[in-house]
């Protein structure tokens, strides 16, 4: 269960296709598909909120916002801090129902006799990444918006780890595995996190369906030999534990896999979906 120091994060509510949750000191009202179908668990903890975000177009849309609220603040979990933005997605900056991963993560990386060589790829604003380093590892982050790697360097700022060894990379995840291959770079462990859909820095497509399953045989190859663990993490509702957690295994058959759904405990104990987690290890 992910546990969040309550001054830092909680999921108040969800239901009616939107969730409630408190980041520091602010109540932001968003859009949740996993919560369609379900009622509110307690309709007056919605009246006072901070901010409500509203779809206007696709997946953009536009915050409403009750009175003047900071433009970024910081939350903490472990030894990482993030800064948190409102975006034009609906987005903050952070994925709570990640916490899990990476406590998992720092613990394959501590029980490691020695340092891990690990590949974070659509590595966002560096959750992983840091949990990586903060436990000992030397990582390599890559992510197709420059911004992002950005927001992830402020991230390791804040954490008190610019100097950690990380390699920060902007670049399309499957054209900087290509050449890695080709450069003869090897890697201990792999972690990415792919959305259904998406775009490199010159216009590379991304689309889940067609190439997740090419990506990992990828990052297969690049840990060939010394492959200590592979995280994968998915919001694609067609791709479910099940089927991720096949793909793993027929692709990695030497190791244990773990597939297992991500969710996030409400204050009153209920459990949205937020996700697949698959976990490989030697």
């Amino acid at each position: 269960m992910i546990v969040f120091a309550p001054d830092q994060y909680q999921l108040i509510d969800f239901g009616e296709g939107r969730r409630l949750e408190r980041f520091a000191a602010l109540r932001l009202d968003r859009p949740c598909s996993a919560a369609e179908n379900v009622a509110k668990s307690d309709p007056a903890a919605w009246h006072d909120v901070d901010a409500r975000f509203e779809r206007s177009d696709g997946r953009e849309g536009k915050w409403i916002c009750r009175g003047e609220l900071p433009e970024r603040w910081n939350i903490s979990y472990g030894p990482v801090t993030f800064e948190l933005k409102r975006t034009e997605f609906g987005h903050l900056g952070l994925f709570a129902e990640q916490a899990a991963n990476w406590d998992w993560i720092a613990r394959q990386v501590a029980a490691s006799a020695e340092p891990l060589n690990i590949l974070n790829l659509f590595a966002y604003t560096g959750g992983s990444t840091l949990a990586a380093a903060a436990a000992g590892a030397e990582v390599v982050h890559v992510d197709s918006a420059q911004n992002t790697v950005a927001w992830a360097r402020r991230n390791a700022e804040l954490s008190a780890m610019a100097d950690a060894p990380v390699r920060w990379i902007a670049e399309d995840a499957v054209k900087f595995v290509k050449r890695e291959l080709k450069r003869g770079n090897r890697y201990d462990a792999v972690v990415l996190d792919p959305p259904s859909y998406g775009h490199g820095p010159r216009g590379e497509v991304w689309q889940l369906s067609k190439h997740l399953p090419r990506l990992l045989q990828l990052c297969g190859q690049l840990t060939a030999g010394r492959r200590r663990f592979l995280l994968l993490t998915c919001h694609t509702p067609e791709f479910d534990r099940a089927k991720l957690g096949r793909m793993v295994s027929e692709l990695l058959p030497a190791g244990r896999t773990t597939a297992t759904q991500m969710t996030l405990e409400s204050a009153t104990g209920r459990q949205l979906p937020a996700g697949v987690a698959v976990r490989w290890q030697s």
